[in-house]
């Protein structure tokens, strides 16, 4: 008689005996509140429905209406393009770029023709062929050996040169068909499931369309969002010349202290590089804005571009005076509740938008005015007395804050008047050229290691967190960022290799009885692919001291 475990459904509150090594979505259903089950969480821990079960515990579905499960749906997608693009493509490198709107933009990395629309629908209808057939995802394990004369010889390069780097002497993978992938991480158990996206030619690549969270049934509308594109295309294209574009180009740096200096120093050069090349921008404006807006989502670094931009504007022989619109915000009694009846920092009403606007019409026709000062750290509100405050000609006002691009914040300034910048981490790099490394994550990582370095909350406070922050960036700030005169790429490509020292200890402190459990080890597990760079080499004036500490700045 096989061995029995203890099984507790938490969709049911029912309590199950199974036997050891039975799969998750034997004891699922296929749906949950109308939306597909994609994953599940065991004990808290993200898992494939294919994944063998063989401890006690608790388990609990994950639909394409939660953020992991659709995490999970649209790398799932990614495999199944792959799939279809080793059919269609036979010997081409098309290799995953970043996302634009809900879809992930892949291109070519060799020199044969770009893509074309009747390509990208060969592509869709492929998948949809596979889709289809429901083929099963099975998760299983193979010898090094094994994986690396796979994907060395069927021309997976930088997977087999990842794989060189982490050297396991077993390597997780998932097989559908002939087809083979590393388990970065869980994907559906069932090609069956992946019934929404489409595929579109755009910029001589693909546009891989999915979902939003909010509506998991339909595709919306196509946002490619060119803006960014440009931005991440050239950061792209700096990766391309620096010969750094995965993790594992990355890595081979790090076994060598000088290649590392170098590296740190070039993408150091790069980010001044493009503040001064902003400012350039700025001073050709006629006429010269005497306002900067500056806004961004969260922990991407908008405090540390604001005093490098500052510095930049005064060897242009301009006086830049920096306000932070954090300063603006109401006493805590006056800040509106959000949903669970707690104060919504993230709403624009939070601020004194009738002070702000005040001062800044004082400031603009040159009068003296009063800033005031919100004392986070000691008192949790405003001190008694402001920073008196005066615009001189060759002055320039910047302002940074979240809702710094909110038309809004500031309704009767004429849109002439000020110079908009938004600021984002948008990383070029990638695992390897099937999984990419989200923007979202980099930030999150950030924060954690932030959080506690200067505030002294542990990982899971952040974690717990985190999925408001998103959902204020979502109303907030991304719907304008598109208002920008010019956007700043803060994301160096080097950072998770110094963030992971700080960030991996807190993360293993993350209890496995916490719901944030599973996002935990999901970010622990995407860290260990990254050797450590030697923190002592990043400037202090870098925008991830920003996060480490010991910066050349003041906050």
């Amino acid at each position: 008689m096989s061995k029995q475990i203890t099984l507790l459904l938490e969709s049911t509150n029912r309590q199950v005996q199974a036997p050891e090594g039975i799969q998750a979505f034997s004891l699922l259903d296929d749906e949950m509140d109308g939306n597909v089950v994609v994953a599940a969480r065991f004990n808290n821990e993200y898992i494939a429905l294919a994944d063998p079960l063989t401890v006690n515990g608790s388990l609990a579905p994950l639909t394409v209406g939660d953020t992991p499960g659709m995490r999970i749906y649209r790398k799932s997608l990614s495999f199944l393009f792959g799939m279809a693009c080793r059919e269609v493509l036979p010997g081409r490198r098309v290799v995953i770029g970043h996302s634009l709107g809900h879809a992930f933009f892949h291109q070519f990395l060799d020199e044969g023709p770009k893509a074309t629309e009747t390509v990208a629908q060969k592509i869709e209808s492929i998948m949809r062929k596979i889709v289809d057939d429901d083929l099963p995802i099975i998760p299983d394990e193979i010898s090094w050996q094994d994986a690396r004369a796979h994907f060395k010889n069927g021309g997976f390069s930088s997977t087999a040169l990842l794989l060189e780097e982490l050297n396991q002497p077993r390597v997780g993978i998932w097989r559908c068909g002939k087809e083979m992938a590393l388990r970065h991480k869980p994907l559906v158990h069932r090609t069956g499931l992946l019934q929404v996206f489409a595929v579109e030619a755009y910029q001589g690549g693909f546009l891989l369309r999915f979902p939003a969270t909010s509506s998991p049934h339909h595709l919306g509308e196509q946002d490619a969002q060119p803006d960014l594109f440009t931005v991440y295309e050239e950061h792209k294209r700096w990766g391309r010349i620096l010969g750094v574009t995965t993790v594992a180009n990355l890595n081979t740096l790090a076994r060598n202290r000088q290649s590392a200096r170098d590296f740190i120093q070039t993408a150091e050069a790069l980010h001044d590089r493009k503040i001064a090349q902003i400012t350039g921008q700025l001073l050709q404006c006629n006429p010269r804005p005497r306002a900067i807006m500056i806004a961004g989502p969260s922990s991407s670094g908008k405090t540390t571009f604001t005093k490098k931009l500052g510095l930049s504007l005064k060897s242009a022989g301009l006086k830049p005076q920096l306000i932070s619109l954090d300063d603006y915000y109401k006493e805590r009694e006056d800040i509106p509740l959000d949903e669970d009846g707690k104060p919504d920092f993230e709403l624009l009403e939070a601020l004194d938008i009738e002070e702000f606007n005040r001062n800044l019409t004082d400031l603009l026709s040159g009068k003296e005015t009063e800033i005031p000062i919100f004392d986070f750290k000691n008192i949790g509100g405003r001190l008694e007395h402001g920073r008196t405050m005066h615009l001189d000609d060759d002055g320039i006002l910047i302002f940074e804050g979240i809702h710094g691009l909110n038309p809004h914040l500031t309704p009767d300034l004429p849109k002439d008047a000020a110079f908009r910048i938004y600021i984002s981490a948008l990383t070029q790099l990638n695992v390897d050229d099937h999984d990419r490394i989200p923007t979202t994550d980099n930030r999150l990582i950030r924060r954690i290691v932030r959080d506690h370095q200067f505030r002294r909350y542990p990982a899971v406070d952040t974690l717990k967190i985190w999925p408001s922050v998103r959902r204020g960036e979502r109303r907030h700030i991304f719907p304008y960022q598109s208002s920008a005169d010019a956007m700043f790429n803060s994301a160096l490509d080097y950072e998770l290799s110094v963030l992971k020292v700080f960030a991996e200890p807190q993360l293993r402190a993350v209890p496995p009885n916490v719901p944030e459990y599973g996002e935990a080890r999901r970010l622990l597990s995407f860290l260990r692919n990254f050797s450590p760079f030697p923190t002592e080499e990043v400037p202090e004036l870098s925008i991830i001291r920003e996060f480490i500490g010991r910066s050349g700045f003041r906050y």
